[in-house]
């Protein structure tokens, strides 16, 4: 019997939910970061979720199956906005995180505090890399 995973796209309002984020800054990054998604992957924002706002659909094996999984995404946590997709911890660190500025990483997530702290530019290639990579397999 195959498992469905809880996270899952539906047809959420993407701007409601961005709207209704309560802190101020994490609510504008957010609105930044779906901006530059939406440009840099020519895809349409998808709720995925209650709280991933993700671009991009591919099928995603672990151990519930396979299902599918958005390829980019990010969610406005409390305390960071949390970027899916773009990090890898099962292999080498990317070398653009080294020019980033101030982030952590962790269980293959990147988390950004304030989005002005970091190099919008690498930000955009760390996302093209990841969308041009799940495009190329």
């Amino acid at each position: 019997m195959v498992k469905k995973i809880k996270t899952q796209a539906h047809q959420g309002d993407v701007a409601a939910f961005l709207d209704a984020v309560p802190d101020q800054q994490r609510r504008a990054d957010a609105r930044a970061v779906k901006t530059m998604m939406e440009h840099v992957t020519g895809a349409k924002a998808t709720m995925w979720g209650p709280s991933i706002v993700g671009f991009g659909s591919r099928p995603y094996t672990n151990t519930t199956g396979t299902n599918d999984w958005f390829v980019v995404g990010f969610s406005p946590r409390k305390n960071a906005t949390t970027i899916y997709g773009v990090y890898d911890d099962y292999g080498e660190d990317d070398p653009l995180l080294d020019e980033l500025g101030p982030h952590t990483t962790g269980k293959g997530c990147l988390y950004i505090k304030r989005l002005a702290d970091v190099d919008d530019a690498v930000l955009k290639q760390l996302v093209g890399n990841a969308w041009k990579a799940a495009s190329d397999s």
